[in-house]
Parts: C-alpha cells; structure tokens; sequence
C-alpha cells in the first residue's frame, strides 16, 4: 500500500497499517531515545510511550510536514518528559549510573531507505559511548536541541517547531551544548584490523590468565569504569592489578568470554559459573581502541539482564 493508503486505513484505525507507517522509522526513533536517555531499558520505555502517544493522537497529524518530523516530536517530547519525572540531572563527569551499552545488531536494523545514507552513516557515528555520555552532561533541552540538529540533520525552524522553541533559542541551547562539549574527550575512531587483533589478543590473555600479556595490551593511561559504581582505574597498573584481583578473585581462566559489538566498538559479553557449574550471563565490557592498536578504555557493565538485547543466552 502507498504511505497515503496507509495512512487513511491507520487514522480509520487498522493497527497494521500504523505498524506499516511507523516501520521505517521504528529503530531510528529507538536509538534516538537511547541518545537522549543513555539507557537501553529507558529507550524501549520511551519508545512504546512515544508510539502509542503516536497512534492516540494520529487524527492531529495534517501532513503538513513529513511524518519523520511528527514521529520525533512526540519521541522527542516524550523523552523530556521522562527525563523530567524521573528527576535526571546532568551528569558533571564520569558515566551516567544509568548508562547501558547499546548493542550494535540494533542498529543494523535501522532501515537505509528511511533517509539520506550520509545522514544515517552520521546516526551509526553518534552512538559511542564517549558522546551518549557527553550527552548527558547536558541539560535535556540542549541534548534534544544538539541531536536533532546536528544528528538528525533538522534545520534551526524545523528544530524549533518540534520544540516549541524560536529560532533564536534553538541556536543559542545548540551554541552552549557546542561549548560543552567542547570540553569532552575525543573518542579514537575504530581502526578495523587493528582492533579486531587487540580483541583477539586481550580475549587470549584473559582465557590464559596471563596478566603480564593483558598489560601490555593497555595504553599507559588507560581507564576503566565500571557504572553505576563512581569508582574508576586509571593507568595500565591499577587496570592490570583488578584484573589479577577482582573478577573471580583473579581467576580469569573460569570467565567465558563471548566476542560482540556494542555502540560500535568491541565488546565481550562474560559468562561466570554459579556454584551448579552453570556458566550464566554476568556482564559486558566494551573495549576502546586507539590507532596503535592499544587498549585505552574499557567499560564494564553488570547487566546480565541486557544480554537478550545481544542475542545472547542467559546461561552457557
């Protein structure tokens, strides 16, 4: 049916039909409630909020202006509006206690008819790590600003229509977040060969308990962070003295390490055995990597709940 029919049939109230329309642009939305959000749980909450708010009020779409524009109004809205009740204040530094990884097989599915192919090319850049966290420093206005100007690639009027703001406002929130972010740490861009070689090697030390060779592959000033908790290591020392430590008290040779990707870099998903021998989802780490192909941060994440997002089983 042509997007006109589908539109008719779904104002007449053919669920299908709506589902039809929405599909396009179904997992950019998602992703653009995870930017705002910096959480997965909190995007697929947002998302089945903002589209039902969609088919509730699709009498009020007059066409006017493309679709897209409508659906990220009402995704947009409805993410201010959680950040708002939910009592959310920008993060000053650090990862966000919310933060969660984004699993990259998400945004395979984002469809490459929905827009420009430099536009979607520039969605798939924006969703590292580094910048959703950069992102959260931010008040919520200036991140919905920012995003749809500068990822979604909306014009200061159309950004402005969408939230309710002048033109004049919608330049200055987009100068201040510019001026904020300004202040944040370049992420190194994925280096294919590279990266694949470090991950190889990091996951053959670890299986090997080899932290000597772990510690090599660490840049000297390498970080690792660990949200919700606020403490962090820094330095190829404190990072290689946890891992001989911490995770099953040093015996990394029991951890089963499971190759991903998350918010485009690598990422292993581990696998701990209970006291049955069971080896059950225990966390993600993701894995930044610099030109040279060492190791300058790495993320861990205590989600086992995240894991289906990954297409991975709860237990091994």
């Amino acid at each position: 049916m042509e997007s006109e029919e589908l539109l008719a049939a779904a104002r007449e109230g053919d669920g299908d039909a709506f589902a039809s329309l929405l599909a396009p642009h179904r997992q950019a939305l998602h992703v653009h409630c995870y930017r705002m959000l910096g959480s997965l749980d909190d995007a697929d909450d947002a998302l089945q909020e903002a589209l039902l708010r969609a088919w509730r009020s699709l009498g009020t779409y007059e066409g006017r202006a493309p679709l897209r524009h409508w659906l990220y109004r009402i995704t947009t809205t409805t993410c201010l509006k959680a950040i708002k009740a939910r009592g959310r204040t920008p993060q000053p530094a650090g990862e966000p206690a919310w933060l969660q990884p984004y699993p990259d097989l998400l945004l395979d599915r984002i469809d490459p008819t929905a827009g420009d192919p430099a536009m979607l090319a520039e969605q798939r850049d924006s969703i590292t790590l580094a910048f959703v966290v950069a992102l959260q420093r931010l008040p919520a206005s200036q991140r919905a600003v920012l995003l749809l100007r500068e990822v979604l690639s909306f014009t200061a009027a159309e950004t402005g229509a969408l939230l309710d703001l002048s033109v004049p406002a919608v330049n200055s929130a987009l100068q201040r977040a510019r001026a904020t972010l300004g202040t944040a740490p370049a992420e190194a861009v994925p280096f294919g060969p590279a990266e694949k070689q470090a991950v190889e090697r990091f996951v053959d030390a670890w299986q090997r308990r080899d932290i000597a060779a772990l510690a090599r592959l660490l840049r000297a000033d390498v970080i690792l962070s660990m949200p919700p908790e606020l403490l962090t290591f820094t330095g190829r020392e404190a990072v290689a003295e946890f891992f001989a430590t911490v995770p099953a008290e040093g015996r990394l040779d029991l951890i089963d390490l499971v190759t991903v990707r998350a918010n485009g870099r690598p990422a292993l998903a581990a696998y701990l055995p209970d006291d049955t021998g069971t080896c059950r989802g225990y966390g993600i780490m993701t894995l930044t990597v610099d030109p040279d192909g060492a190791i300058t941060q790495i993320t861990g994440f205590p989600l086992p709940e995240v894991f289906a997002a990954f297409g991975l089983p709860a237990r091994r």
